[in-house]
């Protein structure tokens, strides 16, 4: 079989990997993007997909510049207040409130929430644009071979592809990853975070609400209305054995125990999706490039879903290769600044996106005062409070 000769491939057809070939493919260069999973397969998964995300600030750029910004805007739900709540004791009853307004640092909101599906049906749209983007789903990396002057993919349909650049975005178990023996740290909390839609009569007036008890938060995101009625996506995070518990409650029970754990700040929740769950780790590569590779997105980092860090990352990700490949696109001196750049940065972000994960873990009464007292801290010390979120927006 013959080589196909492409400026970069990028292995995972995932939200980070559809921005990325997007983005590149704006630029000019011509792009192939394989995802193991079949396209029809790849549609129905998002059509099943309740969950949303969280774009901060920083992500429009790059969205913008991929054509992706106005196939989103009308799906997109402004965060203008992050709500912090801590509810202390045994049972769910608010403590301290913590309140960060958009406002206070910038004439825009903190990012815009947006249901998974639009993302990736307004992604999947904006690539069949782009003449130069090829998208092959039902087809995965098989191999990689890499030399100064190229990267061999092999994939598992025979089709090998000599690239630039091969960007890994095949997610925490990248298959990229491993092919170029890069190893990961990986810590493990014993968490596992369910996540759904809910309706609520209590409307969330753009303010998206993470309540801190024990075990984990329970996030509250806003999302459009449903049904007419008042909607968020939420991210509950427990230890494995109680988030196990929760996902097979019937309706019934599991709705009593959720509004109980939102602390009836928006009255009684109502199932609006189906539930889903997986574990919480963290993680981070021991290098984010390699000979004519860059890792990005959950290939080279995973956090908890804690201040919507997780995507942002990965959008950072991108916006840094874009800048450097103006210096040659897969060379040493662009792929070398890559990892220094992005390394550093999403080590400190792991690592503290774990020590809050913790935090909010937290079950003993003396850490749960320490814990609340933090809050009042950053609530009401003004630097401080503006500090923690141009940290969380990234700048």
């Amino acid at each position: 079989m013959s080589v196909q000769r492409r400026d970069i491939v990028i292995s995972g057809g995932g939200i980070a990997g559809m921005i990325a070939a997007a983005a590149f493919g704006a630029r000019g260069f011509s792009v192939t993007l394989v995802d193991p999973a079949p396209r029809a397969a790849s549609a129905a998964a998002a059509a099943g997909d309740l969950r949303s995300t969280a774009f901060l600030q920083r992500a429009r750029a790059v969205l913008d510049g991929a054509g992706l910004w106005p196939l989103l805007a009308p799906h997109t739900t402004p965060l203008q207040v992050m709500r912090i709540v801590d509810a202390g004791g045994a049972t769910a009853q608010p403590r301290v409130t913590g309140s960060f307004d958009a406002a206070e640092i910038s004439d825009l909101p903190f990012g815009w929430n947006i249901p998974n599906t639009r993302i990736l049906g307004a992604a999947m749209a904006r690539l069949d644009q782009l003449e130069n983007v090829e998208f092959r789903t039902g087809v995965g990396t098989r191999s990689v071979l890499t030399r100064e002057r190229e990267a061999r993919v092999t994939l598992s349909d025979g089709q090998v592809i000599a690239a630039d650049l091969l960007i890994g975005a095949d997610g925490r178990n990248s298959p990229v990853r491993e092919a170029l023996g890069i190893a990961a740290k990986t810590t493990r909390f014993g968490q596992k975070a369910l996540a759904f839609a809910v309706t609520h009569p209590v409307p969330h007036g753009n303010v998206s609400t993470e309540i801190h008890m024990s075990g984990g938060p329970f996030t509250l995101v806003p999302l459009p209305d449903h049904d007419g009625h008042p909607s968020s996506a939420v991210v509950w995070m427990e230890r494995g054995p109680e988030a196990e518990r929760l996902a097979n409650l019937d309706t019934p029970a599991f709705e009593a125990e959720m509004t109980a754990r939102s602390a009836h700040l928006f009255g009684d929740l109502t199932l609006a999706s189906p539930r889903s769950i997986w574990p919480i780790i963290a993680r981070i590569a021991d290098r984010f490039s390699a000979e004519r590779c860059a890792l990005i997105a959950e290939a080279a980092h995973v956090v908890p879903p804690i201040g919507a860090q997780g995507l942002n990352m990965s959008l950072a990700d991108i916006e840094c290769l874009l800048r450097l490949s103006e210096r040659g696109l897969g060379t040493r001196d662009m792929l070398d600044r890559y990892h220094r750049e992005r390394h550093a940065e999403a080590r400190l972000r792991v690592a503290g996106v774990a020590a809050l994960n913790r935090a909010s873990m937290t079950e003993g009464a003396v850490m749960r005062d320490l814990r609340s007292e933090v809050l009042k801290l950053f609530n009401q010390v003004t630097p401080i409070r503006r500090g923690l979120m141009r940290k969380g927006l990234g700048v």
